[in-house]
């Protein structure tokens, strides 16, 4: 069993037109909900072996946010260029390629391609994956290479920063518990 955690990142700012899409910041919003996402992953019992995050600013500074949140060393944080603006079938290759020592894999990145490649892997048909939205589905794989082979796995969790019901403490459990 593998888990993968599909994080969008936080709401970024347009307020600089002069910046490229790949450059714009977190806005405030975005600066409050991506550490509070991560508390909540946290308390319902996240411990992602691998954070991989898109290059892009606002990504990674989600992923780092959320990171912290979680205890997660960001030394250890690795980025992927080719998570930028990824379409599902690239995201899916970039999974694919993954160690088989990471057991649970969270992926900063972008819509549409995180949406469509959630609504791929899960059992939890969702229409748009909103900012700092967090969807964590368990893999009937022993490895990441399976993924090219396009298993359905089940949902554990599926929690955004406007969820009036976030999810229990200590929903998920270890993978393969």
């Amino acid at each position: 069993m593998k888990r993968l955690t599909l994080l969008r990142h936080a709401k970024s700012s347009w307020d600089d037109p002069g910046l490229t899409d790949f450059d714009r910041p977190l806005n405030r919003r975005g600066e409050r909900d991506a550490p509070a996402m991560g508390r909540r992953l946290r308390e319902s019992g996240a411990r992602p072996s691998l954070i991989l995050s898109s290059t892009a600013v606002r990504a990674l500074a989600t992923a780092r946010q959320v990171a912290d949140a979680l205890g997660y060393p960001r030394e250890f944080l690795q980025t992927d260029a080719g998570l930028y603006l990824a379409s599902a079938e690239r995201l899916r290759e970039i999974a694919s390629l993954q160690d088989d020592t990471f057991r649970d894999i969270m992926i900063v990145a972008h819509n549409p391609g995180l949406t469509d490649f959630a609504n791929a892997i899960s059992d939890h048909p969702v229409d748009n994956l909103a900012t700092a939205a967090v969807m964590v589905v368990d893999l009937p794989i022993s490895r990441w290479e399976a993924l090219a082979d396009n298993p359905r796995g089940h949902c554990v969790l599926y929690d955004y920063p406007k969820n009036a019901e976030p999810p229990p403490h200590g929903v998920l459990q270890r993978v393969g518990a």
